[in-house]
């Protein structure tokens, strides 16, 4: 990735995603090679005297093992900055993507349990029994493509 954004996207998913769980981007890239360069990047930038700074970040995965559905994957924001409606709108964003650009029929995303609370006031639903996913537990979200009314435009991402 050639973006400079991405290494500092990098930065924030390390710190608030994987150190926690006692993982790098290093050990990510090396148990999963090949793997980042398939998602689209959803970043929130904030401009600062010593230039952009990245506070908030969402990957989405097109094409997933589920058909017709994409996948929301390592979101996370500076954790000074939760609350702020930074995820929401990297949500939104994906979702515009995948809907309108994309022509999804749905998303799904594994959040942690904290998190189902936030993805239920998006209109995504929890799907599935909880599970543990690295020592932490997990529920299944899945949001479907909202309907089209007939002879109404569908409204494109921008």
């Amino acid at each position: 990735m050639e973006d400079p954004l991405y290494e500092k996207e990098c930065r924030l998913r390390e710190r608030v995603l994987l150190e926690p769980i006692g993982m790098t981007m290093q050990k990510l890239g090396e148990l999963y090679p090949g793997f980042e360069e398939r998602f689209e990047h959803f970043v929130a930038v904030d401009s600062t005297p010593g230039g952009e700074r990245v506070i908030g970040c969402a990957l989405l995965l097109p094409e997933s093992d589920r058909p017709g559905f994409g996948k929301l994957m390592q979101m996370a924001v500076d954790k000074q900055r939760q609350g702020e409606g930074i995820g929401q709108r990297l949500v939104i964003e994906a979702e515009s993507r995948a809907f309108g650009e994309l022509g999804l029929e749905g998303l799904y995303c594994y959040a942690q349990k904290t998190a189902v609370g936030f993805y239920e006031k998006l209109g995504w639903n929890p799907e599935g029994e909880e599970f543990i996913e690295a020592d932490i537990p997990h529920r299944t979200m899945v949001i479907q493509r909202p309907p089209v009314d007939a002879g109404e435009e569908p409204i494109p991402a921008w």
